[in-house]
């Protein structure tokens, strides 16, 4: 039976990976979560698996060494997988120092503790052992030619203190393996969407707010392009990863769905109005007029575009959720779980939204 850590396992991708890995090999791995419980960890995330007698919560934070030395120490791990992270730019803008403290010095601190953990007098590395640190393809910077695309050798060029984090984190792991020969592997991943994401980001801010008849804030003229990636079939690719990728490589897992910021809001709110029945009070609040354009955020990039040519040769892996469908499954999971909603988006989150969009 393989043991998984997951670090950030109660946030967004991380709990999804938790499901989607029992859905996929039930009681047959063994799964220990390590999360801080910072303000988008939640453990609602993940209340279906709480009696798994294979599953295992650990609060601790990445960045505490004496922490994460006591989970190596206490269990035989296999496989780490690397969420656990500062992920939002706006959030970076504010508070830097956060996002080099989790993602570079937490990282170093995680990566630190498995090499102990799993390193042989020679200097070699027990069999079967692996690192898979979790990234993101704002680690490359923007693209202006809407014929570019980031490959894993598109050298890296971060314009906001988050991607600046990411990178740094990046490049500790690949220097793990350049000079240690460290087992990990490196995965780049477009925008996810899905169940469970926090409502700082752009899909289910907007899903909730459209609900409530709020103002939809739409940072500079909305022409921002992302890549959509749904979270299940970035789970399935850290998945082959682990199981099939080679250490020392980088993966881009991308979703082969761009679509400008405004585009989303308009299929979210075509979305809602299809799937909300004429009963539904809160059908009369989903409008176009609830759009309003704000200052744009600082160093925006312009476009993302992930090309996951190379995990496809490799493993065979590919998204399997067009954008249609996908966001369907998003917003009705939303709408079928709006007590989690409500308990996420209470207190100090109303306050860090007045904070960054009532004066923009």
């Amino acid at each position: 039976m393989k043991t998984y850590l997951v670090t950030g396992g109660a946030g967004f991708i991380g709990s999804n990976f938790i499901h989607y890995m029992f859905r996929k090999h039930g009681n047959d791995i063994r799964i220990i979560n390590v999360d801080a419980l910072t303000y988008a960890g939640n453990l609602g995330n993940l209340k279906d698996v709480e009696g798994i007698e294979n599953y295992t919560f650990v609060k601790a934070d990445i960045r505490n060494k004496e922490e994460i030395e006591k989970v190596f120490k206490d269990n035989d791990i296999d496989y780490v997988v690397n969420f656990a992270a500062e992920s939002h730019v706006d959030r970076s803008i504010v508070n830097p120092e956060i996002f080099v403290e989790t993602n570079v010095l937490g990282t170093l601190i995680m990566l630190n503790c498995a090499k102990d953990a799993w390193e042989q007098e020679d200097g070699s590395f027990k069999e079967g052992k692996k690192f898979l640190h979790v990234s993101t393809d704002e680690v490359y910077g923007s693209l202006d030619n809407l014929t570019d695309f980031f490959y894993e050798t598109t050298p890296y060029s971060p314009h906001s203190p988050y991607s600046a984090s990411k990178a740094s984190s990046d490049f500790l792991v690949k220097a793990y393996v350049d000079t240690y020969k460290f087992p990990a592997v490196i995965t780049n991943c477009s925008n996810n969407y899905g169940p469970y994401q926090f409502p700082e980001k752009l899909i289910p801010l907007i899903i909730n707010n459209a609900l409530q008849g709020k103002e939809l804030p739409v940072y500079g003229d909305g022409k921002n392009i992302r890549d959509w990636l749904y979270v299940d079939d970035h789970c399935k690719g850290i998945d082959m990863v682990l199981e099939g990728g080679r250490i020392g490589e980088k993966y881009n897992i991308g979703g082969h769905n761009e679509k400008q910021n405004i585009e989303i809001i308009h299929i979210i709110l075509d979305t809602l109005k299809e799937i909300l029945p004429d009963s539904d009070p809160r059908k009369a609040n989903v409008s176009e007029e609830l759009i309003r354009f704000v200052a744009d955020r600082k160093g925006h990039d312009r476009r993302y575009a992930i090309a996951p040519d190379k995990i496809k040769a490799e493993l065979g892996w590919e998204p399997e959720t067009f954008f249609a469908e996908g966001i369907k499954k998003t917003v009705k999971w939303y709408l079928e779980n709006q007590e989690w909603m409500t308990e996420v988006t209470s207190g100090d989150y109303q306050k860090y939204y007045d904070k960054m969009y009532s004066d923009r």
